[in-house]
């Protein structure tokens, strides 16, 4: 019997998906930090120009992330043209 074996692969699926997002989301933090976001924010306003990098990091490294994912997953599923 084999019954969790599936599950083990959706769990498994989930931790590369996580780490993904982590990875992809430090890495557009890292990105940014190259930018002089300083011209643009307003004196006294240190706090929200913070959140939006962060907030800007999060979106670029989901949607990298999902484009990295997805490619892979097509990619996977070009076996099946063959077969």
């Amino acid at each position: 019997m084999n019954g969790g074996y599936p599950l083990q692969n959706i769990g498994i699926q989930a931790i590369i998906t996580l780490a993904c997002y982590f990875i992809f989301t430090g890495v557009a933090f890292w990105a940014l930090q190259a930018l002089r976001f300083d011209r643009f924010i307003r004196r006294d306003h240190v706090p929200q120009a913070q959140m939006l990098i962060g907030l800007l990091a999060v979106a670029i490294g989901y949607l990298t992330s999902s484009f990295f994912l997805s490619f892979i997953d097509q990619a996977r599923n070009l076996i099946f043209l063959i077969r």
